[in-house]
């Protein structure tokens, strides 16, 4: 069962590969729209039954949701006119303006969670979290800023998949895993060296719109100053640089959300699904994809509170995988 999904992988890297290569743009926005969504969903289920594998101190992951209804409450109150007060208003846009210290603060205090389970103990580890966030942003804003855009998005979607596969051949002795993971690792490698031609991709005014009013281009341009791919001081996507960043981020977005439909046999998700579950999934899932063909900004901030929920509650399983890829005594973890 392992070598067919591991062989079924590497040809899902190939596919996912060659049209992010043809069309960088259209499916970075099906993915997300379309299997984003359905991810979201099965996976904070199977978290959920898994005790989002922190298992007695699985009460304290209530502090992500807690994490996320403040950063979401902004984006919701953008698309829906709740007639807030002006100061309620100016509290909620601060709150939002400083989501990447609360992202870093759930990540710290996830590594909390899987190494301490007295109370005393958690409670330390949420203020050294916080607190070290906070440091991080009056000292270190560039690195907080970085640390705080990638964390959920290409270090959840590509370094942690990888970290998983390694894993999961680790676990498994699967020398067609560690073959699928040493090919996802040289993915950005086969981006950088394959020539391109930028005039050739063209993007319409629709797909235009769509990038503009979302700020979906804010990890491109970090990437690409990253990179000195700035011309005269600015970010061109249509340039050499933002054309292959672009295909990276396609790329390692619809890999992502195809190597977790992948692996229901394996890590079990599909088994976590009640009759019940599946048709609030499915009938949630209609209703996203829905928002998104109305329109791709309000299906985005519709969307921010699951989207940015899973990867919170992913955390304890992201420090739990490193722990045990190398070598660290910790809980053993399905992947």
């Amino acid at each position: 069962m392992h070598k067919k999904i591991d062989i079924l992988n590497i040809g899902l890297i190939a596919i996912s590969l060659v049209i992010a290569f043809v069309l960088p743009f259209k499916l970075f926005l099906f993915s997300y729209a379309f299997l984003g969504p359905l991810h979201y969903l099965t996976e904070i289920n199977w978290l959920k039954e898994k005790q989002y594998f922190v298992k007695a101190n699985s009460k304290w992951v209530r502090l992500f949701i807690i994490f996320t209804i403040l950063l979401a409450i902004y984006p919701i109150y953008r698309i829906i006119d709740l007639g807030l007060s002006t100061s309620f208003e100016e509290m909620i846009k601060y709150i939002f303006g400083k989501q990447k210290i609360f992202i870093l603060t759930a990540f710290f205090f996830a590594i909390g969670l899987i190494l301490f389970k007295k109370l005393k103990h958690i409670l330390i580890a949420l203020g050294l979290s916080f607190l070290l966030a906070i440091l991080l942003f009056l000292y270190l804003p560039k690195w907080l800023f970085v640390m705080g855009l990638f964390l959920p998005t290409i270090i959840h979607v590509y370094l942690f998949t990888l970290l998983f596969m390694l894993y999961g051949s680790k676990k498994s002795k699967s020398t067609m895993g560690y073959v699928g993971a040493g090919l996802l690792l040289i993915v950005p490698l086969i981006i950088a060296f394959v020539t391109i031609d930028p005039t050739s991709y063209v993007v319409s005014k629709e797909t235009a719109t769509i990038y503009d009013t979302s700020r979906l281009m804010r990890v491109n341009s970090v990437m690409t100053q990253m990179f000195g791919g700035l011309i005269d001081g600015k970010f061109y996507i249509l340039s050499n640089i933002g054309i292959k960043i672009q295909v990276f981020i396609a790329f390692a977005y619809t890999y992502h959300y195809l190597n977790w439909f992948s692996k229901t046999s394996i890590i079990g998700w599909k088994k976590s699904l009640t009759t019940r579950r599946t048709i609030y999934i499915l009938i949630i899932w209609a209703a996203a994809i829905g928002i998104y063909m109305y329109d791709f900004y309000t299906g985005l901030m519709a969307l921010y509170f699951l989207s940015l929920l899973h990867v919170f509650f992913e955390f304890p399983l992201n420090v739990i995988t490193i722990k045990e890829l190398f070598n660290f005594k910790g809980k053993k973890v399905r992947a």
